[in-house]
């Protein structure tokens, strides 16, 4: 029975959206709504709470680039949680490459080494009691359609993930949608290994695929912004990418769905919508015990 879920990157998208569909579900009592905008955050709290009719919602202040922050929401928690909704991310931002003083870029910090503290705490002090979803993506095995490339780690050691997590491994490069598949793809490696460390908690890395309505381009720059927007809704016209609601429910998919296995990465089996599958079966990287060592060992320099 998920009872009490924390979703991070609550206030607007996809994580709006998952609180809203959580909402539904009669057996969900509370749902903790993790934001670093308090004002966002209350105007989605108000919002969520007209739409559902449920005052389910609560704020939980974090921001998962900041180590402390991290810390203290997981210590001002006042319950367990049986699930967990990694879901902020995103291509970092402007300065998306910047070293932050953990040592790693502001990139990597938002989509996975906030989310790895996050989890690595709440598991120290028996907040997380049944299941963490990660958000993955379709960009971890490459997205010809999107212009991303496979990552291309020529052993996927333990020095490469490191480089992964402080840009070394990507030089001078001003996209962010390079290192971001890269980081997706050490992300579901990283769920992995924790699966094998926790066997008491299921861990999914499920991707919500390409999702039009949320805000994940929004840090980019202005123009690329708009590119990468316009081409969304082009590509939703084609049918080859899907809405919020759609993408959310893949979420709520991995928290509910029991014949998904644990420690393995769901997402789209063709392209970036439709059926989902076992990322494994389309990209074997994802199933080496050795990868996932090494990805799981990298992060933990940094935590």
């Amino acid at each position: 029975m998920i009872k009490r879920v924390l979703i991070t990157g609550a206030n607007a998208g996809l994580g709006k959206e998952t609180a809203k569909q959580l909402a539904s579900r009669h057996e969900v009592e509370k749902i903790y709504l993790g934001c670093r905008n308090i004002d966002k955050a209350l105007a989605a709290k108000t919002e969520l709470e007209q739409i559902t009719g449920r005052k389910i919602f609560h704020i939980l202040k974090i921001d998962v680039c900041d180590h402390a922050s991290v810390k203290t929401a997981v210590q001002e928690l006042d319950h367990s949680i049986d699930a967990l909704v990694m879901n902020a991310g995103g291509t970092g931002g402007k300065n998306f490459d910047h070293v932050n003083s953990n040592g790693v870029t502001e990139i990597f910090a938002v989509n996975l080494l906030g989310h790895s503290l996050l989890t690595q705490e709440l598991l120290k002090t028996g907040k997380l009691t049944k299941i963490a979803v990660y958000a993955g993506s379709e960009a971890a095995r490459g997205v010809k359609e999107m212009g991303m490339k496979r990552p291309a780690l020529p052993t996927s050691s333990e020095e490469e993930f490191t480089a992964i997590c402080d840009g070394s491994f990507f030089g001078k490069s001003q996209d962010a949608t390079i290192p971001y598949g890269s980081i997706k793809y050490m992300g579901a490696l990283w769920m992995s290994a924790m699966a094998r460390r926790h066997p008491h908690v299921k861990f999914i890395t499920m991707s919500p695929g390409a999702t039009t309505g949320t805000e994940g381009f929004n840090t980019l720059p202005t123009l690329k912004q708009y590119l990468m927007k316009g081409m969304m809704q082009v590509m939703l016209w084609l049918g080859k990418v899907h809405n919020v609601e759609v993408g959310a429910k893949r979420y709520i998919n991995g928290i509910f769905n029991k014949e998904l296995k644990n420690g393995v990465f769901y997402a789209s089996k063709n392209g970036l919508t439709g059926k989902i599958c076992d990322q494994s079966t389309l990209f074997s990287d994802l199933n080496s015990t050795e990868y996932q060592e090494n990805a799981y060992r990298a992060i933990q320099r940094f935590l």
